[in-house]
C-alpha cells in the first residue's frame, strides 16, 4: 500500500530525514519507533503533505503522492491524526466528527458517526458535550475517530499514548488493535516500544533521522544488542 525510498526532508537547512525507507502492506500496522527528536514527526507530517520532501519517492496505492498538498493525499485516503490531539475545543463532540468528513466521506457521515461511536462507546455518551472538557484520554479517542470519519484507507498515528496515564495507554493500545482487526491498515507512530511491539506486524526504528532496524518485534524485542543499542530497553 505504501513504498516510500530514500526520502529526505528538512526545516530551512537542517536535514531531519536522511533517506527513510519504509513499506507498509494493506491490513497491517506497522510501528515506527524511536526516541523524541529523531525525525518519526516530520516523516509523518511529508507523507501527509504538511513538509516538504526534499527528494526520494512516496507511492500510496501505487501513485506517486510526493509533492502532493494535504489536501490531495486526503482525497487518496492517507488520513494522519496529528501528535496532540488538535481538537476543537469550542465545538462539540459531535461536530468534532463532522468535520473528519469535510474533505472525504460525507456521503456516508451518519453511519461513520455510528461506527465510531461503536468502536468509541464514551463518545456517544459525550455527543453534546464541547471537546475541550473531555479527558486527556477521550480527546485522543476522539481525535481518532474524527480521523476514522474520512474512511482512512491508511491511517497515522503520531503518538496517540502521549500524556496519557498507564491504564489509558492499556486501553488505547487495546482499541488500536481492535481497529487493525477490522481491516484498517495503521502507521503506528511512538515512543512507547513495548505496547507497539505488542500489537504491530512489523517495526522500524528510527535514529538521526535514518531506519536503523527493521523486522517482526519478536525478532528484535529477543536480541538483546538491538534492545540496549536502539530500544533501551536493556
Amino acid at each position: 500500500m505504501l513504498e516510500v525510498r530514500e526520502l529526505k526532508a528538512g526545516y530551512g537547512a537542517v536535514e531531519v530525514l536522511r533517506g527513510v525507507d519504509l513499506d507498509i502492506s494493506k491490513g497491517e500496522i506497522v510501528a515506527l519507533l524511536g526516541s523524541n527528536g529523531v525525525g518519526k514527526t516530520t516523516f509523518a507530517g511529508v507523507l501527509s503533505g504538511l513538509v516538504p520532501a526534499w527528494s526520494g519517492s512516496i507511492v500510496f496505492n501505487g501513485a506517486s503522492i510526493a509533492g502532493l498538498g494535504a489536501q490531495a493525499v486526503v482525497d487518496r485516503g492517507l488520513i494522519h491524526v496529528p501528535e496532540g490531539r488538535h481538537i476543537f475545543p469550542n465545538l462539540t463532540v459531535r461536530e468534532n466528527l463532522e468535520l473528519g468528513a469535510y474533505r472525504r466521506g460525507k456521503g456516508s457521515r451518519s453511519q461513520n458517526i455510528d461506527h465510531v461511536a461503536t468502536v468509541f462507546p464514551r463518545l456517544r455518551e459525550r455527543f453534546a458535550q464541547k471537546a475541550g472538557t473531555l479527558s486527556g484520554g477521550e480527546q485522543q479517542m476522539l481525535a481518532i475517530g474524527r480521523g476514522m470519519m474520512a474512511e482512512p484507507e491508511l491511517l497515522i498515528l503520531d503518538e496517540p499514548s502521549i500524556g496519557l496515564s498507564p491504564l489509558l495507554v492499556e486501553e488505547m493500545f487495546d482499541l488500536i488493535a481492535k481497529l487493525k482487526a477490522e481491516g484498517l491498515t495503521i502507521l503506528l507512530v511512538e515512543q512507547n516500544v513495548l505496547q507497539s511491539m505488542e500489537i504491530a506486524d512489523r517495526a522500524f526504528v528510527m535514529e538521526n533521522g535514518h531506519i536503523r532496524l527493521s523486522g517482526k518485534p519478536s525478532v528484535l524485542m529477543d536480541d538483546p544488542d538491538l534492545q540496549r543499542a536502539y530500544l533501551g530497553l536493556a
